[in-house]
């Protein structure tokens, strides 16, 4: 009987693949810890220090700190494995292979502050090369909503700090973010977009590079647009969901976040107190609590007036009078008919 297609794809042998990495005498010992908690089986490997053999996968590590990984299914054991470092190193091998343009010199995008109430938007570019990545990934460098503000502030400081990189910044003051969002038929994307074309434009003028990748986050080309506008030509910007897993968006997703952290300090030292992250029930009671205290015009001061929330709060307080704020779009329900 002729065997059928699928037969044939089952009786295929997977390709093996390897890769080598470079780790120091304190990573051997943390990755000899790692691997051996997994209960894996020993080997024996002339000039070894150690080896394992895995499921589907081996490892084996030389007195001269190269390791080597040879497997079928070596993602298992990077992601299982490897990322349990502290430092990151080990991970460098495994992403210089699938992620060789990450290395690549270019330019990374991100903002902070666009769920906020209270505070700005911050848009944000970082320009780096291979060095940069490589020490930002030892450090902890990602995205930076996973970081907390204390260690986002250190990390800003270790990205500004790192030689050839490239840091440029735009945010709008309360009162102009207001002035230009309430006007008719303004639009958050497209005052974001022309803050990204801003900071970009910066960097570039500073430190040319041919592409660079952004943190997606509208399905237009608003940014491309700007760029166009503004005579930025042969650039090549690309746009995704997760862009962050790159390296240098990451670095601009903290830049972002670190200077939205310093303006909120700021604010909230003008304020008085403490000013409320996002734009939950938090946010929403001091804001009541700022238009008692001080009166419904200098919200302005503070939060952003085109949120609803903002609608709600000076509604609530029967301030539309002193605050005339148009009246927000309804909700629209979505059901499943």
């Amino acid at each position: 009987m002729p065997k059928r297609f699928d037969d044939a794809e089952e009786e295929k042998p997977k390709a093996l693949s390897t890769y080598t990495i470079k780790l120091d005498d304190a990573q051997m010992e943390k990755l000899h810890a790692a691997v051996a908690a997994k209960y894996w089986e020993k080997a024996e490997v002339p000039y070894a220090r150690f080896a394992f053999k895995g499921p589907k996968v081996n490892v084996t590590a030389y007195t001269s700190g190269k390791v080597v990984v040879a497997g079928k299914e070596t993602q298992d054991f990077v992601q299982n494995v490897i990322e349990t470092l502290v430092t990151g190193l080990a991970k460098l091998g495994y992403d210089e292979v699938h992620h060789p343009e990450w290395f690549e010199a270019h330019a990374g995008l991100d903002e902070s502050g666009k769920g906020d109430l209270f505070g700005p938007v911050v848009a944000a570019t970082v320009i780096a090369e291979r060095a940069a990545v490589e020490a930002w990934m030892k450090a902890g460098v990602r995205d930076s909503k996973t970081v907390v503000d204390s260690q986002i502030l250190k990390l800003d400081q270790l990205i500004r700090a790192t030689p050839g990189v490239v840091v440029e910044t735009c945010a709008c003051g309360m009162a102009k973010y207001n002035e230009l969002m309430l006007k008719p038929r303004a639009n958050l994307n497209r005052l974001l977009a022309w803050q990204h074309a801003i900071a970009l434009e910066k960097a570039l003028q500073k430190k040319w590079v041919p592409r660079g990748l952004l943190d997606q986050f509208t399905k237009e080309p608003l940014v491309q647009k700007e760029l166009v506008r503004r005579g930025v030509t042969k650039f090549d910007l690309q746009m995704r969901t997760k862009a962050e897993e790159d390296p240098v968006v990451a670095a601009a997703s903290i830049v972002a976040r670190a200077e939205f952290v310093r303006i909120m300090h700021d604010l909230s030292k003008k304020y008085g107190t403490k000013l409320q992250k996002g734009a939950g029930s938090s946010a929403k009671a001091q804001a009541a609590e700022m238009i008692a205290q001080l009166g419904a015009p200098a919200l302005g001061q503070f939060a952003k007036l085109h949120f609803r929330t903002a609608y709600e709060v000076v509604a609530a307080a029967g301030k539309l009078d002193e605050l005339p704020l148009p009246v927000p779009r309804e909700k629209t329900e979505w059901r499943r008919d």
